[in-house]
């Protein structure tokens, strides 16, 4: 999936399942993010992992905390470390809208996607609220009844 170009003008390096698997996202922001030229260069090759991926709201500022961008094989012997903080590059009136809705609601800021456009590295953060066990099993419900409903309709025609 990293190597396929999009028509918009953006390509996907990698997208976060489990961010829409165990939590339901309210809103999404997108963000720069400042790296290392070694970080972009694994990240064209698409070697990144979000694992246990958040980001954390400090002091006016957003980082993006447990994503792991695999060291540039290539690189000289001062590469990057693979799961440092990233500092995300929002607009103050950003940070603080996420900042008082986490604190208010008890919402989570995780990180669904990173992408290029134009050239630059994009991270797509998302507001979230953690889902309970019941709500996974009723969305694994009500994809599987989608899923049937159009194999019959599918048979049908």
């Amino acid at each position: 999936m990293a190597n396929t170009p999009q028509k918009s003008g953006i390509k996907i390096i990698a997208q976060n399942k489990n961010a829409w698997r165990n939590y339901e996202i309210l809103e999404t922001f997108e963000a720069g993010i400042a790296l290392m030229g070694s970080e972009v260069k694994s990240l064209r090759e698409g070697r990144v992992n979000f694992k246990d991926g958040y980001v954390r709201l400090a002091d006016g500022e957003a980082f993006l905390i447990g994503v792991h961008i695999a060291p540039y094989e290539h690189a000289v012997h001062t590469g990057h470390e693979p799961e440092r903080e990233r500092k995300l590059l929002l607009h103050a009136r950003e940070i603080l809208i996420l900042a008082a809705k986490v604190e208010q609601k008890g919402l989570s800021v995780v990180p669904t996607k990173i992408y290029f456009t134009r050239g630059r590295v994009k991270v797509e953060i998302a507001l979230g609220r953690g889902k309970k066990n019941y709500d996974r099993r009723d969305d694994i419900k009500n994809r599987d009844i989608a899923r049937d409903t159009e194999r019959e309709v599918a048979r049908y025609k």
